[in-house]
């Protein structure tokens, strides 16, 4: 899951980051309106995290500003701002989900799964595909009913193709996915995961569609 975090506080940003990094997720952070709205503009995410108290513009007029553009990313704010009419007034301009500070980590992540299950068109977290069954929300992988062990990546690059099923994903739009803003990344940084993905889960698992990108393939024991 590739998440943007909006977010000026540094202490709770760099808190947020490293426990979403541990349930697998890519992680961009950023202070301001402007560059959330500059990161929306270049990079693919699955989610954005919002907070309401930006020191360049509010959040509300920012998240208003991506609904009236037609952006659909799912968003879910953040914010201390607890009073009812705060939370209507969220939700009726586009918000997906409104989750108040202080909270805890694992109801982030709880709701963060359910926004992206919603894009999916899922009801429940467990992915089932052929042979290969995936739970986010406890990051194990079978295949034939044998568990398979996976790298941080690796679970990001497989959550990816299940997710993005018959559509045909960039070099690029996977780099994004499993290293966000970092540029110190290896050129063939993702070809060396996808190698990985299919010496451990079978060599059509990832399918190569010639000067196009990469695909979900087949699953195969």
């Amino acid at each position: 899951m590739h998440i943007l975090l909006v977010e000026d506080d540094a202490l709770i940003a760099s808190g947020i980051t490293a426990g979403l990094r541990l349930h697998a997720a890519t992680v961009d952070h950023v202070a301001t309106a402007q560059d959330a709205r500059n990161a929306v503009d270049m990079a693919h995410f699955d989610v954005l995290i919002l907070d309401l108290g930006l020191p360049d513009m509010d959040g509300m007029t920012l998240l208003k500003h991506w609904r009236d553009a037609g952006c659909l990313l799912p968003i879910l704010i953040l914010t201390a701002r607890d009073a009812v009419e705060h939370r209507v007034a969220g939700l009726q301009a586009g918000a997906d989900d409104y989750l108040l500070k202080p909270f805890d980590l694992g109801e982030l992540v709880a709701r963060l799964r359910a926004l992206q299950r919603r894009v999916a068109g899922r009801s429940v977290d467990l992915i089932q595909h052929g042979t290969l069954s995936f739970d986010p929300s406890t990051s194990q992988v079978t295949l034939g009913g044998k568990k398979i062990d996976l790298s941080r990546r690796e679970l990001a690059l497989l959550q990816l193709l299940l997710n993005s099923k018959d559509r045909i994903l960039t070099a690029d739009q996977v780099q994004d996915s499993l290293y966000g803003f970092d540029y110190n990344v290896e050129s063939n940084a993702v070809n060396v995961h996808i190698h990985h993905l299919r010496r451990k889960l079978g060599p059509h698992i990832v399918e190569t569609v010639r000067g196009m990108g990469y695909r979900l393939g087949e699953a195969r024991q």
